[in-house]
């Protein structure tokens, strides 16, 4: 078990980013087959080919299995620089990337491998030789190019949509609210720490006034942890409502309500923006203003600011309607 002994200064000091070069990294994992495909089955199957076409065509990607996700174990730093922001572009930070000195990079990679069974030679080789910095970047660049940029206006969506509602928590009630739903392994103690289920280890370290840097992912199934100096203290969890495919409306309400309306409706079993549904659904901003307007007037949906976001929501009646549940 870790714990995190927390004060309230780091509520106000605790962040949400989202980060797409990481992102990227853990959709290579999920493309590659080394963590299970869960509710991205059918985007998996849809790219699978693609990717084995660019990790052909870059090895490094095979390569960095030595050095990225091993949970409970050592990672290297410098593949995935901490996220600055909710919309930081993924040039920004493949920049940062590539902007590893050679030494840096060989360092953090020599202590990973020394850490680890031994790897295959030619990966050996690779990771300590001049151009790993350039390698893993191109690689990644293109993976990102390729595949996961095509998709990345949704997966931007469910990130920032769960990034607004959590946020909003934290700052209005508390670690409690915020930690609340978002994974099993993690619980608030109500003591003043924050315990997470991760590996074997039992480790103890504290904020200090720092923060907490909270990071949704797509693509992750399970939570993880950055401790160390290299690294803000981060959190890496599973976003809410990560599926690719939107949830399908019952029949019986498409036929209702029209489908398009039903799949709003069902969309947001997680509060969402306007800005967020039109993304989700592949919808310009005023047509899915307009099917929230005719839902809100109807009273299946309600609306509440948060910041300078306005989220909706489904009312207790929109819930009875979506899951079938009217008297």
């Amino acid at each position: 078990m870790f714990r995190i002994e927390v004060t309230p200064q780091d509520v106000a000091a605790s962040r949400f980013a989202i980060s797409p070069l990481v992102e990227t990294m853990h959709a290579q994992w999920v493309l590659s087959g080394r963590t299970e495909a869960g509710v991205h089955r059918h985007w998996v199957a849809r790219w699978r080919e693609p990717y084995e076409e660019v990790e052909r065509r870059h090895p490094a990607l095979r390569a960095a299995a030595a050095i990225t996700g091993n949970r409970g174990h050592a990672n290297v730093d410098f593949v995935a620089p901490p996220p600055a922001g909710l919309s930081v572009p993924f040039a920004t930070e493949l920049a940062a990337m590539r902007s590893t000195p050679v030494g840096q990079a060989h360092e953090e990679i020599g202590a990973v491998l020394a850490a680890r069974p031994p790897v295959a030679a030619w990966a050996r080789e690779l990771l300590l030789g001049p151009d790993v910095v350039r390698l893993l970047a191109d690689a990644y660049e293109e993976l990102w190019t390729e595949i996961v940029s095509v998709a990345w206006p949704r997966f931007h969506a469910v990130l920032e949509r769960d990034v607004i509602q959590r946020a909003g928590r934290l700052a209005a009630y508390g670690w409690a609210a915020a930690l609340g739903d978002l994974s099993s392994q993690v619980r608030w103690d109500g003591d003043g720490f924050i315990g997470i289920r991760m590996g074997s280890r039992d480790e103890r370290h504290r904020l200090g006034g720092k923060g907490l840097l909270f990071l949704p992912s797509v693509f992750a199934a399970s939570v993880g942890a950055y401790l160390e100096e290299a690294w803000p203290y981060a959190l890496v969890y599973p976003a809410r409502g990560t599926a690719m495919e939107p949830p399908a409306p019952a029949p019986r309400l498409a036929l209702l309500m029209g489908r398009t309306r039903a799949r709003v409706l069902a969309e947001l079993a997680v509060p969402a923006t306007t800005t967020h549904l039109a993304a989700l659904l592949g919808q310009s901003l005023g047509t899915t203003g307009g099917h929230l307007a005719a839902l809100r007037g109807a009273g299946l949906v309600t609306r509440a600011r948060t910041g300078r976001n306005v989220l909706y929501s489904r009312s207790p009646l929109g819930d009875a309607l979506v899951t079938g549940s009217l008297p």
